[in-house]
């Protein structure tokens, strides 16, 4: 997840948790047919080198009969991302049209290795019921089972329910923390508001934005380790603009190239 963690845990658990499993809430923030696309840039020799693309498509369709949400997520280095680490991750994501989710898919292939995590979610008697599979790059496999009583989220849940938050009354060091489901278990990330700034994208426009860093708990190290900071509209899209993220191997950015189909005024376009 450490990858991708640059578009999807993006604004991940701007929302508490609650006592309904399921926990519905209504999206205001997109609709059917948005697009987004971002260049991604790698940091090599003190010189930032275009390496590859990021795209996040969703629409409105059906899950087992039940009206769905899906949204698509892809990652693809170029050849000079592929000279000293290859990335090409592809993720899938259903929820209700009231942001829970409903399965989670992401196929990556990393450096030397390729991994498929899967989540099914089942909310019957309250809670919530998860099923988690993964493949591992040796191509064994392992499930797992839990059963919770809070809201869970998935990488790409994580994207489309945050973007629904009200950050009225933050302040700069405000901290939430939430669980979020792989195919192996669930574990703890922690999102931290770090006030507001401008930022320009790769499409010439600047933008009034938030600035976010995600964060996991290294028993390890025993402290926090940031793994990406976001940059999102200051308006009710809550559209990610720039994201900078630490990977074990150097430092990349994305900035976004296209947006289509948002669903609200972009309000947050400056000068």
């Amino acid at each position: 997840m450490r990858k991708t963690a640059f578009l999807l845990i993006i604004l991940a658990a701007l929302l508490p948790t609650s006592l309904k499993a399921q926990c519905p809430l209504e999206n205001t923030a997109f609709s059917s047919g948005e697009y987004l696309s971002y260049n991604l840039y790698f940091n090599w020799k003190f010189v930032w080198v275009k390496v590859g693309y990021a795209s996040l498509s969703t629409v409105s369709t059906k899950y087992k009969g039940q009206q769905a949400f899906r949204s698509s997520l892809i990652t693809r280095g170029n050849g000079k991302l592929d000279k000293f680490f290859i990335m090409r991750d592809t993720l899938l994501g259903y929820v209700t049209p009231t942001l829970s989710p409903l399965y989670f898919r992401k196929g990556a292939e990393e450096g030397d290795r390729y991994y498929v995590d899967e989540v099914w979610y089942d909310y019957t008697g309250g809670k919530c019921k998860l099923k988690m599979h993964k493949q591992k790059h040796d191509k064994t496999h392992e499930n797992s089972e839990k059963t919770m009583d809070q809201c869970v989220y998935d990488m790409l849940n994580l994207f489309t329910r945050a973007r629904n938050f009200d950050p009225t009354g933050w302040k700069k060091g405000y901290t939430l923390k939430f669980p979020m489901a792989d195919g192996s278990g669930v574990l703890t990330g922690y999102l931290r508001y770090n006030g507001r700034e401008k930022v320009k994208g790769d499409n010439g426009v600047s933008y009034n934005c938030m600035k976010l860093t995600y964060m996991e708990w290294s028993e390890k190290k025993n402290k926090f380790r940031e793994f990406a900071t976001f940059f999102v509209t200051d308006d009710k899209n809550h559209v990610p603009v720039r994201i900078d993220i630490t990977l074990n191997f150097g430092n990349a950015k994305a900035f976004v190239t296209t947006m289509k189909g948002t669903r609200n005024p972009l309000t947050a376009i400056t000068k």
